[in-house]
């Protein structure tokens, strides 16, 4: 009998031992600040990058005018040793992602590198007197445009209706 008391004595102190750190990981968790919105992104000036990509690619560097100070560049660079690679990245007003990527890299590797690996719809769309074509899925959605030597998309996670909002802000002198 002697055995008996000792084996429920060591149950009883384990569960008590348990109760007891639950209960402090409760308090913890209580007093620790932990906050759930994505963090404030910088805005960038990307004016400097988009004269020296401009000069330096052999194609129209794009990068949007007009767009309201709720547009938020957030990433820009000019890889001149990398297929001539353009990169503008943006938050659109609703938080969203929305980028140009341009290249005179191989138009279906840098379609898929830059669009995430979003696949070509049926769908296309005339802005600017250019047809860009919808793709879809992946990480992003995009429009593309292909012209003779590059390649521009415009893609991320925004809807379609502010990919061509941006889009038709896009200008390239």
């Amino acid at each position: 009998m002697a055995g008996t008391k000792g084996k429920q004595k060591t149950v009883r102190d384990m569960i008590l031992s348990l109760g007891l750190i639950g209960l402090m990981a409760g308090v913890i968790y209580l007093f620790i600040p932990h906050d759930d919105h994505a963090p404030d992104l910088k805005r960038v000036d990307y004016r400097v990058e988009l004269l020296t990509a401009r000069r330096a690619a052999g194609y129209p560097v794009a990068a949007p005018e007009g767009l309201p100070d709720t547009w938020k560049a957030t990433s820009v660079r000019f890889r001149g040793d990398h297929f001539d690679a353009w990169h503008l990245g943006f938050q659109d007003p609703e938080g969203q992602y929305v980028a140009i990527e341009q290249s005179t890299q191989k138009a279906s590797e840098f379609i898929d590198e830059a669009s995430q690996g979003a696949e070509a719809t049926k769908v296309t769309q005339s802005i600017g007197g250019r047809t860009w074509q919808r793709y879809t899925g992946g990480r992003y959605d995009a429009l593309v445009f292909k012209d003779k030597g590059s390649t521009t998309v415009v893609t991320g996670t925004a809807s379609f209706a502010r990919l061509t909002a941006f889009v038709e802000a896009l200008k390239t002198e």
